[in-house]
């Protein structure tokens, strides 16, 4: 596996399929740009998720976070981008993605979105 940015999600095979139980990653490092003026915005991303048959590996979770660092990005567009990714990666029965953006000229944006059902 590359220790470059990415945006290949890997997986691995659930080892308890038929158990509902909740993943949770604490990404509190994510940087993006603005689209509009270049400037970076940093975010602490949360992740929780029921897995169905795949997993998320982590190593890969991180350079894809680490992929938009460069890029620029509406905090709406890529917290919804990323649970998209997440989804087509590993089929979840629940995902919710949780972006807190930090402080920017007196707002702090909070993006969540969630996709499936948890049970």
């Amino acid at each position: 596996m590359s220790t470059r940015p990415s945006r290949q999600l890997e997986t691995f095979e659930n080892p308890e399929p038929g158990r509902d139980y909740v993943i949770r990653f604490d990404c509190p490092e994510f940087t993006c740009l603005c689209p509009l003026t270049g400037q970076p915005d940093f975010a602490h991303f949360e992740l929780e998720y029921i897995p169905d048959a795949q997993c998320i590996e982590s190593k890969s979770l991180k350079l894809y976070l680490w992929s938009y660092r460069d890029e620029g990005a509406f905090h709406e567009a890529v917290t919804n981008q990323i649970l998209d990714d997440l989804v087509a990666a590993c089929s979840p029965r629940w995902i919710k993605v949780t972006g807190h953006f930090f402080v920017r000229g007196g707002i702090t944006p909070t993006i969540t979105v969630e996709h499936g059902t948890r049970s």
